[in-house]
């Protein structure tokens, strides 16, 4: 089975659309459907419309819950200032959609245990980025049984081993910051247990332009999405 990894939309439909056309047999979402970007609604709709299975992100958490998001101090003030757009923009129905997406989600798939997560097993504001060492990672992980954990959160695609287990992040759909502007997301085959990273162009002028018309901080997030990061 080839299953299609997505993460870290935040409110980018056209990269959204993009990847969503990548053959696969399943999609799994990781989480942070919104802010930032200037489609939150159709973003959540279309999760919704298409039933992807999602697990909690940070940001879905602080839109559909108003706690704080546990950003980073480089972008904080681009998550809080987008905030109040995002809502402005999004149904009670799909607030409370985002309340209800579930921490965690474990499949067993071609006798493998996978384990899908936004930040970390023991926290969705926890990061796993390719330079956490060994020693952390196992601290992160040591209370779940899996073959492959699956992770978001940092925005940054990679894939690693530790110990017997795999580790893949498939990167940010609609906000990559690892200065490659391309959508990223990941195809998992469960057959062959190999992983591949994908990058691809979307229509990121018409994305730039809705933030130009409708957003605060227009400049600050239409220069992130062209540098990556």
């Amino acid at each position: 089975m080839k299953i299609l990894l997505i993460s870290d939309i935040h409110g980018n439909k056209e990269a959204l659309d993009t990847v969503l056309q990548v053959p696969h047999d399943m999609v799994i979402c990781l989480g942070d459907l919104a802010d930032y970007g200037p489609s939150p609604s159709e973003c959540i709709d279309h999760i919704i419309q298409q039933g992807i299975e999602t697990v909690l992100g940070n940001h879905d958490a602080a839109v559909g819950s108003g706690i704080d998001c546990g950003c980073g101090y480089k972008y904080k003030h681009l998550s809080q200032s987008t905030r109040d757009y995002t809502w402005e923009n999004t149904t009670e129905e799909q607030m409370a959609f985002l309340r209800q997406l579930p921490f965690n989600i474990e499949k067993e798939i071609d006798g493998l245990k996978l384990y899908f997560t936004h930040g970390s097993p023991r926290s969705n504001f926890e990061y796993i980025r390719p330079e956490t060492t060994e020693e952390e990672l196992e601290e992160m992980v040591s209370d779940i049984d899996a073959d492959v954990l699956f992770i978001g959160h940092s925005h940054v695609p990679f894939v690693r081993t530790h110990k017997d287990m795999l580790v893949i992040n498939p990167g940010s759909v609609g906000q990559p910051r690892d200065g490659d502007w391309h959508a990223s997301c990941a195809v998992f085959d469960t057959t062959s247990k190999e992983t591949e990273l994908l990058r691809l162009e979307y229509d990121m002028y018409r994305t730039c332009t809705k933030i130009e018309i409708n957003m605060p901080n227009a400049d600050e997030l239409t220069a992130i999405l062209k540098r990556g990061y």
